[in-house]
């Protein structure tokens, strides 16, 4: 989903300082939520900015970016160990999963640079 565009935001906060009507009205007339015509008032009011926030999710990945070129390396000498042997090789606490995850975004770089063949 688009972030709405920071004109947008400014207009609805704008017509709430105004009192232009209730937050309701202003959401209908702009097409939004009332939830978000209360998070741009809310945000206006912690930070002191209207920009989209970008939420990252999620866990980081224990996996640095040296690490990955470690993985890289050693799958590319080795290519016959096993997950579990990898995370063993690894030296630090990991799972099969993290080993696993690290080797699909390895994939997914790989991907953006070489072409995949198709059948």
């Amino acid at each position: 989903m688009k972030p709405i565009s920071i004109q947008i935001r400014i207009s609805i906060v704008a017509a709430c300082d105004a009192g232009e009507g209730t937050r309701k009205e202003i959401a209908e007339l702009y097409g939004v939520s009332l939830g978000m015509v209360k998070k741009l008032l809310a945000q206006r009011k912690k930070l002191g900015i209207l920009d989209p926030q970008n939420h990252r999710c999620g866990r980081k990945s224990i996996l640095s970016e040296q690490d990955l070129a470690w993985l890289r390396k050693t799958v590319e000498q080795r290519q016959d160990l096993t997950l579990e042997k990898l995370c063993r090789a690894y030296n630090k606490p990991c799972s099969v999963m993290t080993i696993s995850r690290g080797l699909q975004k390895l994939r997914a770089s790989q991907d953006k640079y070489e072409p995949v063949p198709v059948p």
